[in-house]
């Protein structure tokens, strides 16, 4: 399709957004590329701005493009997908997606937990533990905030670690003895507030994917509470679905 028919069956925002979908199936339009603005795309097939508008708000909403204010509207990158399968951590998703994982220490800390985080960790409430936030990255892009909470013995000689080269749950299962044998974890859909905005160089209310964590070590023992918030137009998540057999 490369024509918006007047009088056809599609709404024409609808024949507009397959045109575009094609041209980046197609890579004519590639990752980071600059779209054509609402009026361009207007006169190039005939429609009015409103209509090229909505075509384009319902590909950012579906992640295709992102906007940035006072610059225009651009291809957003692939997806990464994480399969909710396997107990995985960052650095290891990013990596088997064939992408350079990065990390940047934003802070680490000996913090008193507070009543939520106690409750995770089934620990009680201003007990010490280590608070750790980080900036992932993927390919050298900003992709998610994350922020760990660890309580074990000695949790404190994290604060001597490198964190930015080394993978965290690595670190746990290989210098600490501390195997991560499963997790609990909840999604929820969201907008970014200013300040993770700023960090994520995303504009502030765009989408967002918040996951809460808790993981466990042997014996059902809690060892972190982690909350992470990632951008939601580049990443996904997956998982596969059974529906269970009924006796006949």
């Amino acid at each position: 399709m490369s024509t918006v028919f007047r009088k056809g069956p599609l709404p024409r925002y609808y024949q507009l957004k397959e045109i575009m979908r094609e041209k980046i199936r197609l890579g004519e339009w590639k990752p980071g590329d600059l779209i054509p603005s609402e009026r361009e795309l207007g006169e190039q097939y005939g429609i009015s701005r409103m209509t090229a508008r909505q075509a384009i708000t319902e590909l950012v909403n579906e992640g295709l493009f992102y906007r940035e204010q006072g610059k225009g509207t651009f291809v957003s990158r692939h997806k990464i997908t994480q399969q909710l399968l396997h107990l995985t951590g960052f650095t290891e998703d990013i990596r088997a997606r064939g992408q350079r994982p990065g990390t940047k220490v934003l802070t680490a800390k000996m913090s008193p937990a507070d009543e939520t985080t106690a409750e995770r960790l089934r620990i009680k409430p201003g007990q010490p533990i280590f608070y750790l936030q980080r900036l992932r990255l993927a390919d050298g892009e900003p992709l998610a905030v994350e922020i760990s909470h660890l309580s074990f013995m000695g949790c404190e000689k994290l604060l001597e670690e490198d964190l930015e080269q080394n993978s965290l749950y690595r670190l746990l299962e290989t210098r600490y003895g501390l195997p991560l044998m499963e997790a609990e974890q909840e999604i929820e859909a969201g907008l970014f507030d200013e300040a993770s905005a700023q960090l994520l160089k995303v504009p502030v209310n765009s989408a967002a994917l918040f996951t809460r964590r808790t993981t466990y070590t042997e014996r059902d023992t809690p060892i972190e509470y982690a909350r992470a918030m990632y951008c939601g137009n580049k990443y996904t998540y997956y998982t596969n679905l059974k529906r269970e057999q009924l006796m006949p």
